[in-house]
């Protein structure tokens, strides 16, 4: 039996909510191990649609811990909010159910301000990087930085608003050189103390419940958030998130050594999105990019922001795999091909008049790289709502096998649609 990490191999939305959906039902704690509030992950149950940001997956499954790490920053009001909107489609999330390690960063009206003050500022430069606006990248900063507020901190009024100060000393000094207000510490400490009472409740020692469901034999599923190409180190750095989001995170971001891992899920799209700004060696802004966004629902759930769209890029993927140490993928979306003449895949790069097979690190390369396509012929069936590969299109299996070869890893499971139900299962996880 074997303790599950899921991980994006794209660069995120590639549909892990659905997945760890369908894997919190073999699962005994669900845990999120970096990221904050903007990632989304949108959940079909029994017809039933939950939008989900900060909060676990496993939160609308009965029965189940579900534990936020303290790899996530953490922002309590959209927390609340959350809680309060799950409530009234009738899902309780209540500290028996829900558990936040004390040493996890919280995310402040301060850091969602300054996030949209340098956007702003970017904007009229030409540098954006393009972020949600909701405070995770001056969130991180302060953490490594050894200024932020965590969660712990608001169980001690006395040494509070020492930290509170120290905070605010970095802040209204990039505040004022912004142009900005500053915020004055009763306006901080009024904030903390206002959420302090709603959040103390979920606080405990996370890395100890993970150590002693781990003794006792139960399964852990580990939920990452974004994908492997917006990872700090890893990703197309700077139009990158602001934490690691590759499989290693899990260990780090959670409190558990890395033996724990045992198996890396990579969820990938059967082809290609992102948001935002940044390289795309195979988007397509035309006909097919239209048609794969509209046919794929192609929008932030977050945000809301249309994504761009292009073929699968096998290149990319199989940089993922080798990153993460991804032992299976779960391809979804197949469906969204169903009725091309013609389907393409990238399998290789031409940088300069070399080709290449890896996603040059340097910004002004990954800037350049040409992508060099193989053409497959589509199918006129539908993959959609099918539940084993009988009911798959000939040339969808494939497609599908093509898409294995290219990248080095198999598919464990496959889906279909947004249906839990509608996967094909050729690998179990927590069993390999």
């Amino acid at each position: 039996m074997a303790n599950v990490v899921v991980v994006g191999s794209q660069w995120g939305d590639e549909g892990k909510g659905k997945i760890v959906d369908w894997l919190s039902e073999r699962a005994d704690l669900v845990v999120r191990f970096q990221g904050g509030h903007n990632a989304g992950h949108t959940l079909v149950v029994d017809g039933k649609v939950y939008k989900l940001s900060l909060l676990p997956s496993g939160v609308v499954r009965p029965g189940k811990m579900s534990v936020i790490g303290n790899g996530v920053v953490f922002d309590p009001h959209a927390f609340v909010a959350e809680v309060d909107r799950l409530k009234s489609q009738g899902v309780e999330v209540t500290p028996d159910r829900l558990k936040i390690a004390e040493n996890t960063a919280l995310i402040l009206s301060l850091h969602r301000e300054l996030d949209g003050f340098r956007e702003d500022a970017a904007s009229n430069s030409g540098t954006r990087i393009g972020t949600t606006r909701r405070g995770i990248g001056p969130a991180y900063e302060d953490k490594v930085g050894r200024r932020a507020i965590r969660v712990m901190d608001l169980a001690d009024m006395d040494t509070l608003p020492g930290k509170v100060d120290r905070l605010l000393t970095h802040h209204n000094a990039l505040r004022r050189g912004l142009g900005h207000a500053e915020v004055d510490h009763a306006t901080a400490m009024e904030e903390l103390r206002s959420v302090a009472d709603k959040i103390l409740p979920y606080m405990d020692r996370v890395w100890k419940i993970l150590d002693d469901a781990r003794r006792a034999g139960d399964r852990i599923l580990f939920e990452g958030a974004q994908g492997t190409l917006l990872d700090i180190d890893h990703g197309t750095y700077p139009f990158v998130t602001s934490s690691n989001t590759v499989s290693g995170q899990a260990a780090t971001g959670s409190g558990v050594g890395p033996g724990t891992i045992g198996y890396v899920l990579g969820i990938t799209k059967a082809y290609t999105t992102r948001v935002g700004e940044g390289p795309f060696p195979t988007e397509q802004d035309n006909e097919v990019g239209n048609f794969l966004g509209e046919r794929g629902h192609e929008f932030g759930t977050v945000t809301g922001r249309k994504r761009r769209c292009g073929w699968f890029d096998a290149v990319l993927v199989r940089q993922a795999v080798a990153v993460n140490g991804i032992d299976g993928i779960a391809l979804t979306k197949l469906d969204v091909l169903d009725g091309l003449d013609e389907i393409k895949v990238c399998i290789g790069y031409r940088l300069d008049g070399e080709e290449i097979d890896y996603l040059p690190a340097s910004q002004g390369a990954q800037a350049r790289v040409e992508p060099i396509y193989q053409s497959l012929e589509g199918w006129k069936g539908t993959t959609r709502g099918a539940r084993s590969w009988n009911d798959l299109p000939a040339q969808a299996v494939k497609y599908v096998r093509y898409v294995e070869e290219l990248i080095g890893a198999p598919v464990a499971l496959l889906s279909t649609s947004p249906e839990r139900e509608d996967t094909i299962l050729v690998t179990d996880p927590f069993q390999d």
